[in-house]
């Protein structure tokens, strides 16, 4: 009996994020570009590149909190976008996992409403939970106008707590500081869609212009794997053709995404990844988690259209890659009142031709 197929949720580039969202609109966005946003009693992750050990810059924040889990979750996927570093695979990527049980996020919450007297409803319901499989939620918006209440602000004494204030101290609900010289790629939200949505009305026009681009410098007959790709059993008849296993792994790649070009992250916990070249030993000798022991699950992977979008404003800084492949903690162990992130593990597969993806 055939295994059932994990949900798969894929994520788009979205709008821009404009400004410094702060707060629980900020950590209970999805984006790519920016800085990463802490959970409510955990440090927001800084690391820095094993090889020239300067800050990395961060590629995804993914908000993603397990469905039946009392935890909110957040996922940060860091990278060294310095020339020199592309060559150093692993040490120059990062993952972090942070958690917080969501009744310590509502005490905070009822307890800032409490001191600055708003009444607003909890305006994120509904936000984005890439943990879910019963539905699809509506991109993060930017809720500019959050708190501005002429009403309320007559009843607070800035001029009194300004005059409190210390060079040293945080301004507050202001965006916790960035040390200087960290690396920024332009932010944008990612919103989320299932991937069924796609499967059986876009066209695969674009996949196949480039497998006869892969086929004429390749050498390699494709046509008709391409033919079986349109059939609707499902069914992967390689036998007619002979080709390299690298090749069928290629296609394979090719063909799952034609229907949603644009897809930049893949999402499915404790799914089966998409691999653009045939896995390594890496895939079948996984760390265990260095907190609990319990082994690492595959949870979600960035893909190579995301690496024309991570751009600077000035800086010129690029990152390359085929796709990461992301795994995490099955049980996703969170020690009590721990308050630092957890570091968790990716593998780098090389784009074959990054020509293809541009």
């Amino acid at each position: 009996m055939a295994a059932v197929r994990k949900p798969v949720l894929l994520g788009l580039r979205d709008t821009a994020v404009h400004g410094c969202p702060t707060g629980l609109g900020a950590w209970t966005a999805s984006k790519l570009g920016g800085v990463p946003d802490a959970l409510p009693a955990v440090a927001a992750p800084r690391p820095v590149c094993e090889l020239c050990r300067q800050p990395l810059a961060l590629v995804v924040q993914v908000y993603c909190p397990l469905e039946g889990s009392p935890f909110h979750r957040l996922l940060h996927v860091f990278a060294c976008p310095r020339p020199g570093c592309a060559s150093g695979r692993a040490r120059s990527w990062k993952v972090f996992r942070s958690q917080c049980l969501q009744m310590r996020e509502k005490e905070t919450q009822d307890a800032q409403k409490q001191e600055n007297g708003l009444t607003a409803e909890d305006w994120c319901e509904g936000a984005d939970d890439w943990g879910s499989d019963s539905e699809e939620a509506p991109p993060p918006q930017v809720i500019s106008d959050f708190g501005n209440d002429s009403s309320s602000a007559k009843d607070r004494d800035w001029t009194a707590q300004l005059q409190d204030l210390r060079l040293q101290d945080p301004v507050p609900g202001a965006a916790p500081a960035v040390p200087p010289g960290v690396p920024q790629f332009l932010p944008y939200y990612i919103c989320v869609v299932d991937e069924d949505d796609y499967r059986d009305f876009v066209s695969l026009d674009h996949a196949q212009s480039l497998l006869r681009e892969y086929q004429q410098r390749e050498g390699t007959d494709m046509e008709q794997l391409l033919s079986h790709s349109l059939s609707s059993d499902g069914d992967e008849k390689y036998e007619k053709t002979i080709i390299k296993s690298g090749d069928k792994m290629f296609y394979k790649f090719m063909k799952r995404i034609a229907a949603c070009q644009e897809q930049i992250l893949r999402y499915s916990w404790s799914g089966e990844p998409l691999f653009l070249t045939c896995p390594t030993s890496e895939v079948t000798e996984l760390p265990a988690c260095s907190h609990c022991g319990i082994q690492r699950i595959f949870e979600f992977q960035l893909m190579p259209t995301l690496v024309s979008m991570l751009r600077s404003a000035n800086l010129g800084l690029s990152v390359e890659f085929g796709t990461i492949l992301i795994y995490t903690c099955e049980k996703s162990c969170w020690p009590q009142n721990h308050q630092t992130p957890v570091e968790e593990f990716c593998i780098i597969q090389e784009d074959p031709d990054e020509l293809l993806f541009k």
